[in-house]
C-alpha cells in the first residue's frame, strides 16, 4: 500500500505543479482580453488546485488503518486527473 500510496502522492504533486503553470497564464491572458470565460478557467483551476493540496495533505497525513481499495481507487483517479491537466497544460502552452 505504500507505493500505491506514493504514487498518489506523485500525482497529486505533479498536478499542483501544472495546475500553478496553468493559472499563471491564464492571468496573464486575463490582464490583457479580460475574458469572462478566462477568469472563469483560473477560478475553476484555482478550486482544482486546491483539492490537489487538500489531497497531498491527507496523503502524507493518512490514517494507518485506511483500507488499502480506498488508497487505490484515490491512486487511480489522481492519475486520471493527472493526465487530464497534463493534457490542458500541453494546449494551454501552445
Amino acid at each position: 500500500m505504500s507505493l500505491v500510496l506514493d504514487v498518489a502522492r506523485i500525482a497529486a504533486a505533479i498536478n499542483i505543479l501544472l495546475l500553478g503553470g496553468i493559472i499563471a497564464i491564464w492571468v496573464r491572458s486575463y490582464r490583457e482580453i479580460r475574458a469572462p470565460m478566462t477568469l472563469g478557467s483560473i477560478v475553476f483551476a484555482a478550486f482544482l488546485l486546491a483539492e490537489n493540496a487538500v489531497a497531498l495533505y491527507f496523503y502524507f497525513n493518512a490514517p494507518a488503518g485506511m483500507p488499502a481499495l480506498a488508497v487505490e481507487v484515490m491512486a487511480v483517479l489522481q492519475i486520471l486527473e493527472a493526465v487530464g491537466i497534463a493534457a490542458l497544460s500541453y494546449v494551454t502552452w501552445k
